[in-house]
């Protein structure tokens, strides 16, 4: 094998690589050899990748479903008072409409990255831009204040298409990205799903303003679950049109590789195993839980935190959450492009995960100041390294466990901050209850603060690159064996 192409191209199909028949024994490991199936027609003795222009549409269309979702995460718990007053619940029923999203994905989560696995990228965008448009028509349904358990079948139906939404992003960025830019990549996939909350935050107050007139707050809400249904239809058409499973040649040498693996070699339920015997990525869920059930908690409960210390603020208790997810984007874009510069996964994941910490002791001790404004200030603090963690931890996790499904390693990671979703939320809810908001938040503290002992302790085994390293030096060796007319054994290492 030799360098191998990276020019863009949008089709792939003309001066495209040909089938030719490897020399590989079938005998040997797959992991001994890094061969690709298909070569460029001008150079036998060279393996092809290719970057196509259309990985940047399919990274942006996944990103606006994944926004249109997350949006629907948040617009009850943002607006947690209206909605109590329209329905005749209680808080902590409000409080279930964000909830159910992380109950929903720790059954389905399985069943979802095993049909990922076997069917593949198109399959599962389709199925969640389609759940996710049908629970917004069943919510616009749901405006009548005695219809409270149909605007919670709608979020039940949104919570559903979460679970084919979240395991994604890193897989779009190893199936369509370039070696020098998954990082990036997977930051853009998690970027949609950031923004989401961010307009979630921000819009619904200001679309449905705190009225005591029933007929016209259901006036109010009908016009934002009307908007949020048209958008998802028409990103669930963009998806039917556009959406494509893979590209025709391989992005990456590590890419290559898992083309090549036979159906026979791959086993869904080993895979698993394989995961939780793992060390460094056992370690790496429970940290990922911790930090991201921090996050939801905070998000859940932000309304209630606000209007405890600025009673009528609605609108700033939005703006607040869009502060926080608004930094958190910067913060993931920046933390990508830096781990696709440095490759320091570890040291990186490490440093913003103490920094998460610090951010929210600070933001725990200033909230009851009096002052909205230093309360902004802090919680930007907060969510450029609490939410610039999330691509952290994916691309953590596919450096730990490569080859395995990228799909499955995200599906775990989801699970875990599913699960400290729920029990942060409920506890911190309770804490806030008798005690107060500053015991809630440094409950919180607590939890970070052990999550960043234990990130410590992860070992930095970055498999992924391994491979890649060992790719080229293979492709190098080859080349000069080539020059040199005879043939350069390549068993050096094993992948």
């Amino acid at each position: 094998m030799c360098d191998c192409d990276n020019s863009e191209d949008v089709k792939g199909e003309k001066n495209g690589p040909v089938p030719v028949e490897s020399n590989i024994s079938t005998s040997e490991h797959v992991g001994d050899h890094i061969e690709c199936k298909e070569i460029p027609p001008e150079n036998p003795q060279e393996c092809s990748t290719r970057l196509y222009k259309r990985r940047w549409a399919i990274v942006f269309l996944f990103s606006s479903y994944s926004l249109c979702n997350a949006f629907q995460w948040i617009q009850y718990g943002i607006i947690n008072n209206i909605f109590m007053h329209f329905y005749s619940v209680s808080s902590f029923a409000i409080d279930w409409m964000s909830m159910i999203y992380m109950l929903t994905y720790i059954p389905f989560i399985f069943p979802v990255t095993w049909l990922l696995d076997k069917k593949g990228l198109r399959v599962v965008a389709l199925v969640a831009s389609s759940i996710n448009c049908l629970g917004t028509w069943i919510k616009v349904a749901s405006v009548r204040p005695h219809l409270f358990w149909v605007t919670m079948l709608g979020q039940f139906a949104c919570s559903f298409a979460q679970v084919f939404i979240l395991g994604m992003p890193s897989r779009i960025a190893s199936v369509w990205f370039g070696s020098g830019e998954v990082s990036t990549a997977c930051s853009i996939g998690v970027f949609g799903n950031q923004l989401g909350i961010a307009i979630g935050f921000l819009v619904p107050p200001i679309l449905v303003p705190n009225v005591e007139d029933l007929d016209e707050l259901a006036y109010h809400i009908s016009i934002m679950f009307y908007i949020t249904a048209g958008v998802a239809t028409l990103i669930f058409i963009l998806v039917i049109i556009v959406f494509q499973e893979k590209p025709d040649v391989p992005p990456s040498q590590a890419q290559a590789v898992m083309r090549n693996m036979s159906p026979q070699e791959y086993s869904y339920l080993a895979s698993i195993r394989r995961l939780v015997c793992n060390k460094p990525f056992v370690l790496l869920i429970i940290t990922y839980g911790l930090n991201v059930g921090c996050f939801y908690a905070v998000s859940t409960l932000l309304n209630r935190m606000i209007i405890d210390h600025y009673p009528g603020e609605e609108v700033n208790a939005g703006r607040i959450g869009l502060t926080i997810v608004i930094a958190g984007m910067v913060g993931s874009l920046i933390c990508g492009i830096w781990l696709d510069k440095t490759k320091t996964y570890k040291q990186t994941t490490l440093a913003v995960y103490l920094l998460t910490f610090v951010g929210m002791l600070v933001y725990a001790f200033t909230l009851n100041l009096g002052h909205l404004w230093i309360v902004f200030i802090t919680a930007a603090a907060l969510g450029f390294f609490m939410t610039g963690y999330l691509p952290l931890g994916f691309e953590f996790a596919v450096e730990l466990t490569y080859p395995e499904s990228e799909g499955t390693s995200s599906g775990l990671l989801n699970c875990s901050a599913q699960v400290f979703g729920i029990i942060f939320t409920i506890c911190q809810g309770k804490i806030i209850d008798y005690y107060g908001t500053l015991a809630g938040n440094i409950f919180l503290c607590i939890f970070l603060f052990l999550g960043s002992f234990m990130t410590a302790f992860i070992k930095a085994d970055l498999r992924r690159q391994k491979a890649n390293q060992l790719a080229m030096r293979e492709a190098a060796a080859k080349d000069s064996g080539c020059l040199d007319g005879g043939v350069t054994p390549l068993k050096e290492a094993k992948v």
